[in-house]
């Protein structure tokens, strides 16, 4: 059963993020169900509350002052049948575990970010693909569709939201079990805290709530929402929607972004220029980041932003192998990273931590480190999407990079 919203907070009307363009959304409005789902996530309790929203809001402002770093880490796309108590559990550890080597590392306490809890949605940049000779629709995560190879199990179906926010739930009381067996001992919880890409618009819309006791809007899906390059657009719904809120924000800034397109969305996300409010995830492949990053860098230095830059060296850095298989090499990820770290050293700026997509397990996805060649890499391969790092190759980025 759902919960229905609670009394401090209530529900909104669609606001005008709904008229504007939105890259990346399910085909499913014409679905029997889809008016049914959108009123049930509209009633729903939130999965977060404000007073947590401030909590991150309070560890982002401690990580742009540097007296934190940040790690947002977790899987490439949540899969609904990792939600046991034994997953979750795994989930956290792991967190924990590469958290406490990057504390260890910097010097600095860490503000512990799981892309958990609703990270079940993925931009794809083509809308079809050929498995075993098949055109099918894309897999989108399992927020929208099944990764079965059938067209019957790649329709896009509404009704997968509520199965979404049922294992978010899920996930989230467990975050907050955590917290509370651990209370911060200042005015900053280190978590952990949840995020996910604020990609459907249909899930993410029907749960923004106003806080009862403030006025102010807040989403209620995730603590610490982010927009993926694709979605960025600063006229588009996506930008809109995250504008309105009271969650801190991310945005992704990848080869294609200039410096006026970043500072756009800063006036858009942060216009009063509050720390902890905003944060840079910079994705832009090893190749290209030396080139592409210092201007941008320039530009937001010049500008006085207290924004939180993040380096995310994988999403630049996939591969395709002849075998089919996509992969990321360890090498080249290392390498993005610490370019990011000197790039903005050299502006006066800081690396603020990593954005990673890490894997529980020691599976085999990316090459470097205890996996030598690309023909081990069928040994454990079970990515929903793309290619995760593994805890030990995860903790050797940690070590190369602080």
């Amino acid at each position: 059963m759902l919960a229905s919203t609670t009394a401090s907070t209530t529900t909104i009307a669609p606001d005008d993020w709904d008229a504007l363009p939105a890259a990346q959304q399910p085909d499913w409005r014409s679905h029997a169900s889809f008016d049914r789902v959108r009123r049930k996530l509209s009633a729903v309790a939130p999965l977060v509350t404000p007073a947590e929203v401030l909590e991150v809001r309070a560890g982002l402002a401690a990580v742009a002052a540097g007296d934190a770093v940040l790690l947002q880490a977790g899987d490439c796309a949540e899969s609904f049948y990792e939600t046991t108590p034994e997953h979750i559990a795994a989930k956290i550890a792991a967190l924990d575990a590469l958290a406490a080597r990057l504390g260890s590392r910097a010097g600095r306490p860490v503000l512990k970010v799981g892309r958990v809890a609703g990270q079940y949605g993925k931009p794809r940049s083509h809308s079809h693909e050929v498995v075993d000779g098949v055109e099918l629709p894309a897999f989108r995560g399992h927020l929208v569709n099944s990764e079965a190879p059938s067209a019957e199990a790649r329709r896009h179906d509404p009704r997968r939201m509520l199965w979404a926010y049922h294992f978010s739930d899920a996930l989230m009381r467990e975050l907050r079990a955590r917290r509370a067996a651990d209370p911060a001992t200042g005015p900053v919880h280190f978590g952990p805290w949840s995020s996910h890409d604020a990609l459907v618009l249909d899930y993410e819309g029907p749960q923004v709530r106003v806080d009862g006791a403030t006025g102010r809007r807040f989403l209620g899906s995730t603590h610490f929402p982010w927009i993926g390059e694709r979605t960025g657009g600063v006229d588009g719904a996506h930008v809109r929607l995250l504008s309105l809120v009271l969650n801190p924000v991310a945005c992704k800034i990848g080869p294609r972004s200039t410096p006026e397109s970043v500072l756009a969305l800063a006036d858009r996300l942060d216009p009063a220029r509050e720390p902890g409010r905003l944060a840079f995830i910079v994705r832009m492949g090893w190749a290209e980041v030396a080139g592409a990053l210092p201007p941008i860098a320039r530009a937001v230095a010049a500008a006085g932003l207290p924004a939180v830059w993040l380096s995310d060296p994988l999403h630049g850095n996939t591969v395709r192998l002849p075998s089919g298989r996509k992969t990321r090499f360890l090498d080249q990820v290392v390498r993005e990273a610490e370019t990011v770290r000197d790039v903005l050293a050299r502006e006066g700026l800081r690396l603020g931590g990593l954005h990673l997509e890490t894997a529980a397990s020691p599976v085999t996805e990316c090459v470097g480190g205890p996996i030598t060649t690309e023909d081990e890499l069928a040994a454990d391969y079970r990515t929903l999407c793309d290619p995760r790092l593994n805890p030990d190759q995860a903790l050797e980025l940690v070590d190369a990079l602080f």
